[in-house]
This record gives structure tokens, sequence and C-alpha cells, in this order.
């Protein structure tokens, strides 16, 4: 990513609603490491420092750092505990007809 693209990126993402579709959009992809790369830039754009998002989920910086990378494979639980530090949560809804 461009520094320009990122910070641009950053000032979309301190909204809740745009980081929500956001999350929401990268969690349709069939890669689940695009959600997780998602999850970064959320991470990166409400400047929540990643030892207080360890200490938070009981969750050791170098795990969260490994859970939270393209190749990461982090439980719903983990998932669910990063997500409620944004004041998210996961939800299932119906999907459309195939």
């Amino acid at each position: 990513m461009s520094k320009k693209y990122e910070d641009y990126l950053d000032e979309k993402l301190k909204d809740d609603d745009y980081a929500m579709g956001y999350l929401a959009a990268a969690l349709e992809d069939e890669d689940p490491g695009v959600f997780l790369l998602a999850l970064q830039d959320v991470i990166r754009a409400k400047k929540i420092p990643i030892t207080k998002i360890a200490n938070d989920t009981g969750l050791n910086r170098p795990s969260l750092y490994r859970a939270l990378s393209k190749e990461g494979n982090p439980t719903i639980r983990n998932i669910d505990k990063i997500l409620r530090q944004f004041g998210y949560r996961f939800s299932v809804e119906k999907a459309d007809a195939v």
C-alpha cells in the first residue's frame, strides 16, 4: 500500500460504519487471510496499541501478530475478543439464495 492510500484508508476506517463494512466485505472473500489483513488495517487506523489488544484478549503479542498475519489461523473466540476492542461483534445472517 502506498503511504497516501494508507493515510486515506486510515481516515475512512476511523468511522465505525465504514470500518464494519470494510471488515464485512473482507469476510466475503474466499481467502480468510483477506479478513485478517483488513482487521490489521482497522487496528492501525483506530490506533489501538497491539500491547493493549494483547493484554485485553489474554494473548501474548507474538501470538497475536501471528494470528493476524495473512497466514494466521486464529480461533473465532480470539477474533471475537479482538473485534470487541472496537465495540464490534460477529453476527450471522441469512445468505442470499445461491
